[in-house]
């Protein structure tokens, strides 16, 4: 179960932290190429490209990003969750946003990960966005 545990910290932790320019052979050694990121009612995303294009748009709109783990990783045969903590300066560029561009926020998530031969297979995450959008000021999404 260690190796499992590490393999989801590399796909949390590496992949989030790493440079722009490593990124795409990171998300390669941890995921696999038949890959699929599960997105609720959005079609799913295929391949290391999925979680390299997340981190993408995700660190375009945040600076000084940390991600860390906040509970877990708890391991049960090829399936692991955890709960995570996202932090970052808000960059602007959200519809809607009135915050300041500065605006430190931070908001939580649990991630399960299926793994298969080494690599992390299906990604499925839930995150409360409702409380990152209160944090940027977009209306409708304030006091959920």
């Amino acid at each position: 179960m260690d190796a499992a545990r590490d393999l989801y910290r590399r796909f949390l932790l590496e992949l989030w932290h790493a440079p722009a320019e490593r990124l795409p052979a990171l998300a390669t050694e941890v995921v696999a190429p038949d890959f699929v990121r599960h997105r609720g009612g959005a079609p799913d995303q295929h391949g290391p490209a999925a979680i390299v294009t997340l981190i993408e748009q995700s660190t375009a709109l945040f600076d000084d990003v940390a991600v860390t783990i906040d509970q877990g990783p708890v391991a049960d045969g090829d399936l692991v969750a955890a709960r995570w903590i996202f932090a970052g300066a808000y960059r602007g560029g959200i519809p809607g946003a009135t915050a300041p561009v500065g605006t430190r926020v931070a908001f939580s998530g649990m991630d399960l990960v299926r793994l298969a031969n080494g690599k992390v297979a299906e990604y499925w995450v839930s995150s409360d966005g409702d409380h990152l959008m209160a944090q940027l000021g977009v209306d409708g999404k304030a006091g959920s």
